[in-house]
């Protein structure tokens, strides 16, 4: 993932506030290209988040017809542990896509998987952040 991305959603999440923000990686294979912020939906931003499924299958629609893939989620945790909640762990299917949790400074990056050792769904990923060199 370019560190520029990170930075971006980092800047997002301060820039909620005490609202959790959320949206979808996309890219090829593990190299996360893309972030789309969506809305969230939650009946309580504070403490849910929903990804506007409208967005959800968009983008859906896009890779099947050869645009990015969908790799996986993100959202915030404000002022929270970058960790996933027992909450994430219900809504959350075993599909082995990445979720990327922000505070706006820290992040985690998890795989949904069935039997994690966390909550029972998710594992500890490593993401490598790489700088990008920007076209001038």
């Amino acid at each position: 993932m370019a560190s520029g991305l990170m930075d971006r959603v980092q800047h997002d999440a301060r820039a909620a506030g005490a609202l959790e923000i959320c949206g979808i990686l996309l890219g090829q294979g593990k190299d996360i290209r893309e972030l789309v912020l969506a809305q969230n939906v939650a009946l309580n931003p504070e403490t849910h988040f929903e990804i506007d499924p409208a967005v959800l299958i968009a983008a859906e629609r896009q890779a099947r017809s050869g645009g990015p893939e969908v790799i996986g989620y993100f959202h915030s945790h404000p002022g929270g542990p970058c960790q996933p909640s027992p909450t994430d762990s219900s809504q959350a299917a075993a599909d082995n896509r990445l979720w990327l949790i922000v505070n706006g400074q820290d992040y985690g990056a998890w795989l949904a998987v069935s039997g994690g050792s966390v909550h029972g769904r998710f594992e500890p990923a490593a993401l490598e952040l790489t700088i990008v060199p920007h076209d001038n």
